[in-house]
């Protein structure tokens, strides 16, 4: 293992300055940073980035990157270009020594170099490394499910739908057809309902160009565990989506579990079998599990042990928020116990315990009164594909194309940078004249597989599994 140099650049005489290190590049990792690097005097810190992706990823926007209304360079943020004040760090956080103020990293170029991860020294840490998808040991799962998580998760689903439309227009075998146009989906949270609303409005207006697919023809499934969907929305807005989901033939499956998806055949605990290709799994997060390589503190979910004022708890010169922080709500009601007792892990909360993690660690830095972080929540919003959408804001209900409306309003407004919210602007009203964009490219996946083939050497990346031929009925 080597270790980085110190290169804190001062001149003899000069007080170093404050290394501060941000372990992560989403929502809390690039908003800090941002805050930071306009708020920093000359010379009193020097901010570093460590981030897997040299981009932070605006997730509310996923479900319509699948759905072609937004182009997915738009959903992501340049970070070197946001943080040009900041040193940004390419690479993956691999362990956390607090008591040495050091941080692990696998940089792009640790294997080329055969020097082994590089040890980074900091004053002050910022873990904001957020949460991965939860995936239960559900046999096939991991052979075949799909995550929508990340962009390219987003636009590889995006092409695996319309291909799975090609297959179904083009084989003649009956059972392969019906796997092809049986689409499942699992968890009824935000990730779940939103994307399959966008793919499946995405899906019925592409039928319209292929001779022998009618938008019936099509098998969409929403699997959730418990008895209802979306709870951010509250109870009615939840029992309207229910209705107007079921209104398009999606089928809806509450309180039920997917038990297996081997062999390509989607097995619920309710007893139905569907023989599918598509099996999307959005059901929940878990930290991320660079928390567990680390030596703070953990509650029993594995999250961080936070303050109010956005500190680990117990630990000097350690900040926390966003997924994979236990920050308290101070302004739940009294008498609230367990996990309501904290801010939920979302968006939301992130962009502004973001602002108060910032203004604090100045604070801290030039001996000041720090702030508690308190934010009561103002409600929800929700698209159910285009014109469609549920909105629970400040105590009001609102549903359909005003709810629509409202969702792409505020995320317009939250998107990061002025050049982003222009560009997905002007793609919204461009949409708005012209007719939706219906093309795959899953031939971007693997970009040099046509090339080896010419060149002699054959693609290689491997081969998908063969698809069994799956039973003929859909349910049992």
């Amino acid at each position: 293992m080597v270790k980085a140099a110190n290169s804190r650049g001062t001149a003899p005489g000069t007080p170093p300055r404050t290394r501060i290190l941000i372990v992560g590049g989403g929502y809390v990792g690039m908003y800090t940073a941002l805050r930071l690097q306009r708020k920093l005097r000359a010379g009193e810190a020097e901010v570093t980035v460590v981030t897997p992706e040299p981009y932070m990823t605006y997730q509310p926007f996923l479900p319509e990157a699948a759905a072609g209304s937004i182009s997915p360079r738009h959903v992501v943020v340049p970070l070197r270009r946001v943080l040009d004040k900041c040193r940004v760090v390419i690479g993956e956080a691999q362990r956390i020594d607090h008591s040495k103020r050091t941080v692990t990293v696998a940089t792009l170029a640790t294997a080329d170099e055969g020097t082994g991860p590089t040890e980074m020294e900091y004053d002050e840490l910022v873990l904001a490394p957020g949460s991965i998808s939860r995936a239960l040991p559900v046999p096939g799962l991991a052979d075949y499910g799909i995550g929508f998580k990340t962009v390219e998760e987003a636009i590889g689903l995006r092409n695996h739908v319309i291909e799975q439309m090609d297959i179904a227009s083009s084989t003649r075998d009956p059972a392969l057809r019906d796997a092809a146009l049986t689409f499942v989906f699992v968890g009824g949270g935000y990730a779940g309902v939103e994307a399959l609303g966008e793919l499946e409005d995405m899906a019925r207006y592409a039928a319209r160009y292929y001779h022998n697919i009618k938008p019936e023809d099509m098998k969409w499934v929403l699997v959730e565990a418990s008895d209802r969907i979306l709870p951010e929305v509250g109870p009615d807005m939840g029992v309207y989506t229910i209705r107007e989901l079921r209104r398009r033939n999606i089928d809806l499956r509450l309180e039920t579990r997917l038990e297996s998806c081997e062999n390509r055949v989607a097995v619920l605990s309710d007893g139905a079998r569907f023989p599918t290709r598509t099996v999307v799994w959005t059901a929940g997060v878990k930290p991320h599990p660079i928390l567990a390589a680390s030596d703070l503190p953990r509650n029993e979910r594995g999250r961080l042990t936070c303050t109010a004022f956005l500190t680990v708890e117990g630990v000097e010169h350690a900040w926390a928020a966003g997924d994979a922080a236990a920050i308290p709500d101070i302004t739940a009601a009294p008498g609230t116990e367990g996990p309501g007792r904290e801010c939920a892990p979302n968006a939301q909360h992130a962009v502004r315990q973001a602002k108060v993690l910032a203004d604090n660690l100045l604070a801290a830095l030039r001996d000041e009164v720090l702030t508690e972080y308190a934010h009561k929540y103002a409600g929800s919003v929700a698209s159910l594909g285009l014109h469609k959408g549920v909105a629970h804001v400040y105590g009001r209900k609102l549903k359909g194309y005003p709810a629509w409306f409202m969702h792409r309003a505020y995320h317009l407004s939250r998107v990061p940078t002025f050049n982003r919210k222009m560009r997905v602007l002007a793609e919204w009203t461009l949409s708005g004249l012209f007719k939706r964009e219906i093309v795959s490219l899953g031939s971007l996946e693997h970009p040099r597989a046509e090339f080896e083939l010419a060149a002699g050497g054959g693609p290689k990346y491997p081969p998908p599994p063969p698809a069994p031929n799956p039973p003929q009925n859909s349910q049992s």
